[in-house]
């Protein structure tokens, strides 16, 4: 779900982390190193300069522009298209936010970030008394799956997990406590 609380007498929030966690780092990154690699090869083959130090790929028979250049270069077109999208994608932060239950006020905020355009901040109101219950999702094996829902009624089931790493049974376990206990309803699934 989240990584920080800030809980007060009247209002408990979740921080969402979004896109900037190490493995999306990570995944740019190769995908940059790649798809600029596989582009500068192509290039090379094509234009017969070498822009690639330590590679022997001008002037050898073994690589002709067409099928290998072209192939290269259509690879790396799309690598370096993916890391732009990936970085974006970090530079924007999308996916971070906040859950936030306000006693106070009586509602329930849900607040995400994403693209620009119309739609790049994403947020749901909902009065407190229309929450029924907190729903976990438990799934173990080879794609474990470790989620939170608020059942809101008229709305069904509303995601307040990230799409990081599924967290520990013993933090997920807590965070559902914590959020069933401030809202005074049962949980479902554990």
């Amino acid at each position: 779900m989240v990584q920080a609380i800030q809980q007060t007498e009247n209002r408990l929030r979740f921080q969402v982390y979004g896109a900037r966690r190490l493995s999306t780092y990570l995944t740019a990154l190769a995908l940059t190193i790649g798809g600029v690699g596989f582009l500068l090869a192509g290039l090379s083959i094509w234009r017969q300069v070498n822009f690639l130090p330590f590679t022997n790929l001008v002037g050898n028979a073994q690589f002709q522009f067409f099928p290998q250049g072209a192939v290269l270069m259509a690879y790396g077109t799309l690598g370096s298209l993916f890391a732009v999208y990936y970085w974006l994608t970090i530079g924007l932060n999308v996916g971070a936010g906040y859950n936030e239950f306000d006693k106070k006020a009586g509602q329930v905020t849900i607040y995400r970030s994403g693209f620009p355009g119309k739609n790049r901040r994403v947020q749901f109101q909902y009065p407190l008394g229309n929450v029924l219950g907190i729903k976990v999702i438990l799934k173990d094996g080879l794609n474990p799956r470790r989620l939170i829902y608020l059942k809101v009624k008229g709305k069904g089931d509303i995601r307040l997990s990230g799409v990081d790493q599924p967290p520990t049974l013993s933090v997920l376990e807590e965070q559902a406590a914590t959020l069933a206990q401030f809202l005074g309803v049962g949980i479902e699934g554990i």
